[in-house]
């Protein structure tokens, strides 16, 4: 992700979270090359940006902070394409447990990361705001 997807990428936000990041909240990812990796997939047919993800790797622990997939795209495995295209590049930097949080109402969601191998640790309460939502907090430990 570079600082011209941004409007790509607020577009997609906005579309998918009832709670979108900001633009100063993407900069800061993009801008912090300590810890942070946010990428981003590009239908290179139709030169236009279809997914983005941000992670952060601490030591061998990472977490996924943010996952979306364009509204044209979505139902086609783009998601889950872009998560196992993540883990892998994770297990292969040494990283031993993969976390992230996902609202308790986001079904879709929390299939694709069942279907990942990612089971639930524990429950955030009133996590999310707009609507007001609990997060389940979901792990993968990776072999």
């Amino acid at each position: 992700m570079r600082e011209e997807d941004l409007p790509e990428v607020l577009a997609i936000e906005k579309s998918c979270f009832p709670n979108p990041w900001s633009q100063e909240i993407f900069r800061a990812e993009i801008q912090n090359k300590t810890i942070s990796y946010p990428l981003v997939a590009v239908d290179r047919g139709m030169k236009r940006l279809v997914s983005y993800v941000i992670f952060w790797k601490v030591g061998d622990e990472a977490q996924i902070n943010n996952l979306a997939v364009h509204p044209d795209f979505q139902g086609q495995g783009l998601g889950e394409l872009t998560m196992r295209y993540v883990l892998e590049r994770l297990k292969e930097s040494g990283v031993k447990l993969v976390t992230l949080e996902v609202r308790a109402s986001n079904q879709r969601a929390q299939a694709l990361y069942k279907k990942l191998g990612f089971s639930l640790l524990g429950v955030r309460k009133g996590y999310y705001t707009r609507p007001d939502e609990d997060a389940f907090l979901l792990g993968l430990e990776l072999g």
